[in-house]
Order: structure tokens, then C-alpha cells, then sequence
């Protein structure tokens, strides 16, 4: 029997597995998320949710031996979303000047999200890890809007200071690529490779 734990405290995240008929246990690794000087963006959101891999797999130590008695294999999916604009990583905005600011530079543009997934076994440490970019396409934004969606209380705690899950769909005029990326994880790409892991979406309708 496999057992899917998601590293996750992204309430997103949870919804999106669901979404596609899993079922999983949640546990929150906690990593220093600065980025190093000069990284990339893709290679910051690729080390970061390696590093949530292995705090994760860290946590659950104590319950493999318990797992193994059980004959249960435990799988553990970890991923980081960042938005990028201007080869820039937009992070969770300090305050609302600091969210105004984000979403006045995206009015009328187009910036890039990005999610790292990593899949990994807790027995061996086997792991698979991919990144997905989608690229999407802001309406004009005014400030004044800036300010009314930032009372919401919605952009606080999104990279970029929005979600395209939420409110902050009013904004976004197209997307080129995985809608379910922009909102944190990539959900075809995500099933393919639990499949390899032994985990079937389908597997509740067979």
C-alpha cells in the first residue's frame, strides 16, 4: 500500500490534490527560502522544493520504521511557486506598498509563474523532479484597485501578491500554458509522475 504526503501547508496545494481524487497526509518542512546571490529563477524554485524534499523526509524518519512494519510505502511531493517578471523573483510582498508595487509592474504585461515538483520515496530516497513554466498576461491595473484587493486580505501570503485561485483572477486577461500551475501545482505533469510512483488518480474508479 502507498501512502502520499504532501510537504506542504499550502492550502492550494491540498485543494488541487483532491481535485484529482487523492488522498494524503499534510506535514510543513520548514527551509530558509532566501535566495543566493545572482541564482536563477528556475534554480531557486528547483532547490527549494528539493530542500522541502529532504526536511520532509526528515520529519517522517521517525515513523519509516513504523511505515515498514505496516508494509506501507510512503511517497512525499514537495513544490515552490514563484512569480517571475523581469528575470526578477517576486516573493510574498512585505506590506501593501510593497504588493501595490508588484501589481502595478505587472499591469498590462505578461510575467512568468514557476513550480518545482519533487516526488520522492521515504524507504530509499529515490526522487524525480521537474519544473513547469506558465506564462500570463495582466489586464491594466490601477492602483487604486492595488489597494482594494490588498484590503481583501488575499495577496499577503502569494508569491507575486496575487492568486489566480481567488480574487485575483479579475486581473488576469490570458495564460499561456497550466492554469493549475499558476494557482501552485501543476496537476497533469504532477499525476504523470505520481503514476511512476505507483499512485493512479484513477485508481478510486476502477
Amino acid at each position: 500500500m502507498i501512502a502520499l504526503v504532501l510537504g506542504s501547508a499550502s492550502p492550494r496545494r491540498s485543494q488541487l490534490l483532491r481535485q484529482i481524487n487523492l488522498s494524503f497526509d499534510v506535514i510543513t518542512p520548514d527551509i530558509d527560502e532566501t535566495p543566493m546571490v545572482g541564482e536563477q529563477a528556475c534554480d531557486y524554485a528547483s532547490r527549494m522544493s528539493k530542500g522541502k524534499s529532504v526536511a520532509a523526509r526528515h520529519l517522517l524518519e521517525v515513523d519509516a520504521a513504523d511505515a515498514a512494519k505496516r508494509h506501507l510505502e510512503v511517497v512525499v511531493l514537495c513544490a515552490d511557486t514563484i512569480v517571475v517578471l523581469d528575470n526578477e523573483i517576486l516573493c510574498k510582498p512585505k506590506d501593501e506598498e510593497d504588493a501595490v508595487n508588484m501589481l502595478r509592474r505587472m499591469s498590462n504585461r505578461r510575467h512568468t509563474v514557476v513550480t518545482a515538483v519533487t516526488v520522492s520515496r521515504l524507504a530509499d530516497g529515490y526522487q524525480e523532479s521537474f519544473s513547469v513554466e506558465t506564462e500570463v498576461n495582466f489586464r491594466q491595473v490601477n492602483e487604486q484597485e492595488c489597494r482594494k484587493y490588498w484590503l481583501t486580505g488575499e495577496p499577503q501570503d502569494k508569491s507575486g501578491a496575487y492568486g489566480i485561485q481567488g480574487i485575483g483572477a479579475i486581473f488576469v486577461e490570458s495564460i499561456i500554458g497550466s492554469s493549475s500551475n499558476v494557482a501552485g501545482l501543476p496537476l497533469r505533469e504532477t499525476a504523470d509522475c505520481l503514476a511512476r510512483f505507483g499512485i493512479d488518480c484513477l485508481a478510486g474508479n476502477e
